[in-house]
């Protein structure tokens, strides 16, 4: 993190939880005229209970407050205007826009994916791409996939308390867990990811299981876009003090961080094209929805997403540590990702005719 004194950083911090947990306790304490959501009968919810969908707005606002207190604590006015920000802050606002209106309307999928594909654009032409082949389109091309997967994939981890803001929760801290050990050009992005880890902090309190309301389209669209671009800057594309990082370090970096999405967005893809079902449909057939399946209560399921977490954060923070990855150390922590994977995918088999 260079030279800024981290003090800043946690005093953010706790002003920023402060705030995220008095914006969700009012908007609670306001749901009962402003509504909830759940309206059309084809969205699928885990919880038979309608409840309010403001946890996005929260994120929102002190991811507004992240951006705008910057120069008060760091003194420096000149990454207000930096292109990568405002790229950034642009797309937030338009995936924040798309999911408002999605709780609100339940708009077209089709809309949702141009809207995606808009971020996704926009953040390539404000210089926020993956940089990982000599040809810049290829770049270009993988940005977008990633963008618009990610945005997806959080949408649908969203499908039990507490399970996509602990898995956030945990992708954010992995990359503030990479930044120490890289060159970050931007630490108005560490600023931004530290205030999105307040902000879901405060609204876990809410969304622990028994909730009291969801994250929404709003949450998770947002969540989606920041979480992406954020990790091409933190994991995709970092630079380690010691060397260039290799290749397999970046990948698994990527994929520790994000390893329970990527998992449960893959084996739902997977199971419903099997099926012969449109993967964009909801349905009670997420790895989540079968770890219930098999007896645990909804609070143990997301413990048990949170103890995957905290050991990938454990490997991430180990790979850190270490100049260059071994061949070994290589194979061990990919297979170790592969054996997470796949046990959440046999329990979806096993479980099949329960969670049909």
């Amino acid at each position: 993190m260079g030279n800024i004194d981290p003090s800043k950083y946690l005093i953010f911090v706790f002003t920023a939880f402060c705030f995220s947990f008095i914006i969700n306790k009012l908007f609670l304490s306001f749901s009962r005229n402003l509504g909830g959501r759940s309206k059309n009968e084809n969205i699928v919810r885990w919880s038979s209970v309608t409840k309010p969908a403001f946890g996005g707005i929260s994120f929102f606002i002190v991811f507004l407050i992240s951006y705008s207190t910057f120069p008060i604590f760091f003194n420096d006015f000149s990454l207000l205007g930096d292109t990568q920000v405002l790229g950034m802050l642009s797309a937030g606002v338009i995936a924040f826009l798309m999911g408002l209106a999605d709780d609100a309307y339940d708009t077209n999928p089709s809309l949702k994916f141009i809207v995606q594909f808009a971020g996704a654009i926009i953040l390539i032409l404000t210089g926020t791409h993956i940089q990982l082949f000599d040809s810049i389109y290829f770049n270009y091309i993988i940005t977008i996939l990633w963008i618009v997967g990610m945005m997806n994939s959080i949408n649908m981890l969203d499908n039990m308390d507490g399970v996509c803001t602990v898995a956030s929760i945990s992708a954010f801290l992995g990359m503030l867990l990479v930044s120490n050990g890289s060159v970050v050009s931007n630490s108005m992005f560490i600023m931004m990811a530290s205030g999105m880890i307040a902000a879901l902090f405060g609204f876990l309190y809410f969304n622990w299981n028994p909730s009291k309301m969801y994250m929404g389209d709003t949450g998770s669209q947002f969540l989606g876009i920041l979480l992406g671009s954020l990790t091409i800057h933190f994991l995709w594309n970092p630079i380690e003090i010691e060397s260039k990082i290799s290749i397999s370090k970046q990948f698994l970096y990527v994929i520790l961080a994000f390893l329970v999405p990527l998992s449960d967005t893959t084996t739902v893809v997977i199971n419903r094209i099997v099926k012969g079902k449109s993967p964009f449909i909801g349905g009670k057939d997420h790895t989540t929805h079968h770890l219930s399946y098999l007896g645990l209560s909804d609070r143990m399921v997301a413990i048990t997403i949170g103890l995957i977490s905290f050991i990938n954060l454990i490997i991430i923070y180990f790979m850190t540590k270490v100049d260059q990855l071994s061949t070994l150390l290589t194979i061990i922590i990919t297979t170790y990702a592969f054996i997470v994977f796949l046990s959440l995918f046999l329990i979806t088999k096993r479980t099949h005719k329960k969670g049909a």
